[in-house]
């Protein structure tokens, strides 16, 4: 019964996500001529390159792989001096990943990759150390990364993703759209999330199957059977057939274990009869 009351509030929770989250631009047609090349073109499954090397918030130089093991990982493109949106998608991370059960570091990882080449380590080094704090969990240092590269890394990367971004010189800053992606421990995109507030239970809910079962507890496994991912929108909706279903399994095990304690009274009963 406690799981049929979860889903309620999660479907609850989930509509007014929904109406507060930024959704995939619309066609180019009416867009301002900068924004005609942001966005995000979904690479759903597709490999992301992990030959590529990027260098850390230390200056070493790192190979993307690196950081894909036996662990999902969610990616984030942004750059460091940005003066709004990143540190908007950054911001609305971190709390998701505080609502979280999931300790970062231990059962997924973050990679956030700067897409201005000019940035450097020790610009890596201060967002790393201001996002750590702001998280407050033990042991995430090991398992939140802020990575600068060349350009032609940075490009390859994004072009395998699909984030489309653009330079504006007259501005000196980078258009570009606002979400992030969810990656398989091998490397292949299993999720978008759009937008600079993301529900916990959306990102929970990518990271347990890109886990493929990894991590996560049985209620998340019912979950996953109840709730659906729109790519259209990026987030989970209810699938009611499904939800059908988990709730009438529900009400046939209460209803058995009702009739097995019923069965079992009655059969002490007789007994009583039969000795008195």
């Amino acid at each position: 019964m406690r799981p049929c009351r979860q889903h309620a509030l999660v479907a609850r929770f989930a509509v007014a996500a929904l109406l507060c989250a930024a959704v995939p631009a619309p066609a180019a047609e009416g867009r301002p001529e900068v924004l005609k090349d942001v966005g995000f073109d979904q690479r759903l499954d597709e490999q992301v390159p992990l030959d590529l090397t990027f260098r850390d918030e230390t200056g070493a130089a790192v190979a993307l792989g690196t950081y894909f093991r036996a662990k999902p990982v969610i990616l984030v493109l942004a750059y460091y001096e940005c003066p709004m949106l990143c540190t908007l998608v950054l911001n609305g991370l971190t709390g998701a990943l505080k609502a979280l059960p999931f300790d970062l570091g231990r059962e997924y990882e973050v990679v956030t990759v700067s897409i201005n080449p000019d940035d450097t380590p020790a610009l890596a080094s201060a967002k790393k150390a201001n996002y750590l704090a702001r998280y407050g969990r033990p042991g995430a240092e090991a398992g939140w990364h802020f990575l600068t590269g060349e350009a032609d890394a940075i490009a390859r990367l994004a072009r395998a993703v699909g984030f489309r971004y653009t330079y504006v010189p007259e501005q000196k800053q980078f258009a570009h759209a606002a979400g992030i992606m969810v990656l398989t421990p091998q490397g292949k995109i299993a999720r978008y999330f759009y937008g600079i507030e993301f529900a916990p239970r959306d990102l929970r809910l990518g990271l347990v199957e890109a886990a493929q079962g990894r991590i996560g507890t049985p209620v998340d496994q019912i979950l996953l059977f109840c709730f659906h991912y729109d790519p259209v929108t990026g987030s989970y909706s209810a699938l009611a057939m499904n939800a059908v279903r988990v709730a009438g399994a529900i009400t046939v095990a209460v209803v058995a274990g009702l009739l097995l304690v019923y069965l079992r009274r009655e059969a002490r009963a007789r007994q009583l009869t039969l000795r008195t």
